[in-house]
């Protein structure tokens, strides 16, 4: 199977974030989607080994920043391939950008953000899906919305020349994602990537 063929399908790429005890956090997410317009709901699935998952589930609100097509590189890399367990990720974000349910949204690259309450979350095993009624919306800009097809064929860095195999004759397999390697005997099923948290499906050997 080719698992590349789910990259076609029409996702929209955010900044995903919330506050819990004055603590600010937010991740990349691409599944989200308008559930009910009376009310007016939202959709957003995230997985539970991010930590933005189990703020959201302590605090009930989350932000989502619509990101365009001007994103950096850079933007994708210290929102998706770091944990906010070890590094503030709203640092240099100012009180000003504090929406009505006291969560950050990131005001540059952004076309425009939406600000939920969380009123049912379902449990999907390795995510939790998280239904949002929408305290607020605002448009920011009329740049357009990235995609992942878009991120996929024009921001993502492209892969480099595969590596020679190393001298140990250990086998390798690199993640299409981020460049992460991992090197041994087997990659394990249940291997997640430690930069950008993806799981084996989305690697590939280096041979």
């Amino acid at each position: 199977m080719d698992n590349k063929a789910l990259f076609k399908i029409g996702y929209g790429l955010y900044v995903l974030s919330t506050n819990y005890e004055n603590h600010d956090n937010g991740c990349i997410v691409n599944s989200v989607m308008q559930l009910t317009s009376n009310p007016l709901r939202i959709a957003v699935n995230v997985n539970k080994s991010n930590y933005t998952h189990d703020l959201i589930k302590d605090s009930c609100v989350f932000n989502l920043s619509m990101l365009t097509t001007e994103t950096p590189m850079k933007v994708f890399e210290h929102f998706g391939f770091q944990s906010g367990r070890n590094v503030n990720k709203f640092e240099d974000c100012k009180e000003e950008h504090r929406t009505v349910n006291h969560v950050l949204y990131l005001p540059n690259f952004t076309n425009a953000f939406i600000a939920c309450h969380v009123v049912e979350t379902i449990d999907f095993g390795t995510h939790t899906m998280f239904i949002g009624e929408v305290l607020d919306a605002e448009v920011l800009s009329d740049k357009p919305s990235v995609t992942y097809d878009y991120y996929q064929t024009n921001i993502k860095p492209k892969p480099q020349p595969k590596a020679e195999k190393p001298a140990n004759g250990k086998r390798r397999w690199v993640c299409k994602v981020c460049g992460y390697i991992y090197e041994g005997d087997e990659l394990p099923d249940d291997f997640i990537c430690p930069t950008c948290k993806h799981g084996k499906e989305d690697f590939e050997e280096i041979l």
